[in-house]
């Protein structure tokens, strides 16, 4: 899957499960399909009514996404990984954050700036620098 959060670039992660889509978008899930092609970008539900930020802006009337989301592929029944064709593509389509700056009804005036790249996960139990002795 690719994940998309508010201000970063985008990255790849495995996903299974639908405990694991609700903690990547921090809540109920819900899916929308933009495309043509066979993906599905998910994302909170509730992601307006909780004001999570703006994250990035989605063609075909969907207005924006607020909060993290990811992009997957779309299996016979379910959610299933992307392409690497995909996954590059979407890589692209995403590659920068956004700054809302107006809105009217479903159409977005957005500004594209750079995204950061999502910092490594800290090691547990390190909060604070090692002191030498």
């Amino acid at each position: 899957m690719l994940v998309v959060e508010p201000g970063i670039a985008p990255y790849e992660k495995e996903i299974n499960g639908l405990k694991e889509m609700q903690d990547v978008v921090g809540g109920l899930i819900q899916a929308i399909y933009p495309y043509q092609e066979p993906v599905a970008i998910v994302c909170n539900e509730e992601g307006l009514l909780l004001q999570l930020p703006f994250n990035r802006s989605v063609e075909g009337g969907y207005g924006g996404v607020f909060g993290t989301f990811f992009v997957c592929g779309l299996g016979e029944e379910n959610f299933c990984s992307l392409t690497p064709e995909q996954v590059k593509t979407f890589k692209q389509k995403f590659q920068h954050a956004e700054i809302l700056l107006a809105v009217k009804g479903n159409d977005l005036e957005t500004l594209k700036v750079p995204a950061r790249p999502k910092a490594p996960p800290q090691p547990k139990g390190r909060d604070k620098p090692m002191e030498r002795g």
